[in-house]
């Protein structure tokens, strides 16, 4: 079974908007995350779909995957204090529908609607192969990391990648690191790949678009509506 995990918990406060959270912005009368949940519900490999929400918008967002036939979305969970314990939450829906099944989860940002159904398709064959990965994107401008005697390392371009998502795992080993970090009471990894490398597990890579980028500001949004408006001239003009 697979099963697309996607958190919408984050109120967008680096978007600027005051009426909305950002996963909820309209673009061509449709909101960002709707874009998100089509390129899953879409899938023929995706069986099932989670989202873990602000609580206070779940009803709304019931109402949207109404209005655009959302059918995978099998929970709707209210999303915690961090990232990190809005997905602990989504995947626990996800450990209660899949009731035992063996499954492949993928982690998604609900406002990151810009994959492809082929990125779709490589996570989870790369999590058959080797049982976890991260959809990556090549380096285009040098790292330079400060280590803690002051002294900088630049690792080389060729072997620098930008992490995005989705992320993707065997369900039984990412709720099991997540349980582990609870345990030991911490709530601060920055992304699901980050967890499990902690935790000892080899990530594999999937190379995705350059355009999966993050909703986060307003030039990010600005960014999805000229890339919308591409994809939409392809389908009218057959490019």
């Amino acid at each position: 079974m697979n099963i697309a995990v996607i958190f919408a918990g984050g109120s967008g406060l680096r978007m600027h908007t005051k009426s909305k959270p950002k996963q909820f912005l309209d673009l061509n009368g449709k909101p960002i995350i709707i874009y998100t949940l089509e390129l899953f519900d879409n899938h023929p490999e995706i069986d099932a779909i989670v989202v873990a929400c602000i609580e206070s918008w779940i009803p709304y967002l019931q109402k949207q995957l109404n209005k655009f036939e959302i059918t995978k979305v099998v929970r709707i969970v209210p999303g915690g204090a961090t990232g990190q314990d809005s997905i602990y939450k989504g995947l626990c829906a996800a450990e209660e529908y899949a009731a035992g099944q063996e499954t492949t989860v993928l982690i998604h940002d609900g406002v990151r609607p810009l994959i492809h159904e082929e990125t779709i398709t490589d996570n989870i064959r790369k999590v058959e192969e080797c049982g976890s990965c991260v959809t990556c994107v090549p380096a285009t401008e040098t790292f330079i990391v400060r280590q803690a005697d002051d002294t900088l390392e630049i690792p080389t371009r060729d072997h620098s990648f930008i992490a995005r998502a989705p992320q993707s795992f065997r369900l039984t080993d990412i709720i099991s690191s997540h349980r582990k970090a609870l345990a030991e009471g911490r709530h601060d990894f920055i992304d699901s790949c980050t967890m499990m490398s902690y935790y000892g597990y080899k990530i594999g890579t999937v190379m995705g678009p350059m355009e999966n980028i993050k909703i986060t500001t307003p030039t990010d949004f600005f960014v999805l509506r000229a890339m919308i408006e591409v994809h939409e001239n392809q389908q009218i003009f057959g490019l």
